[in-house]
């Protein structure tokens, strides 16, 4: 990918859900909500402080992690649909 998100910002694949329920019924595209989860393929090199230090982020390329249901820029790069949001958007990693 020849992406480079700027300053705080991530770049985030959505990772698709189940197409089944627990109880084995499938949930039809139009009825399915867009995941939560998404793996971090690129990450900025951080915000800057108001000393001008950049503060670097919490999370590396590769982490799996939770955000919140609107959070986020749809765009479509290299033929892939990926999330660009802040950091401050993730809510948490999935160890």
């Amino acid at each position: 990918m020849k992406f480079r998100p700027l300053h705080d910002r991530v770049v985030v694949r959505r990772i698709e859900g189940e197409e089944k329920t627990k109880g084995g019924i499938i949930i039809p595209d139009t009825a399915k909500e867009k995941p939560q989860e998404g793996e971090i393929v690129a990450v900025g090199p951080g915000a800057r402080d108001e000393a001008g230090r950049i503060n670097a982020l919490d999370v590396k390329a590769g982490d799996r992690v939770l955000f919140g249901k609107w959070s986020g820029t749809e765009v479509k790069i290299d033929g892939q649909d990926l999330l660009i949001m802040k950091e401050s958007d993730i809510m948490g990693v999935v160890a």
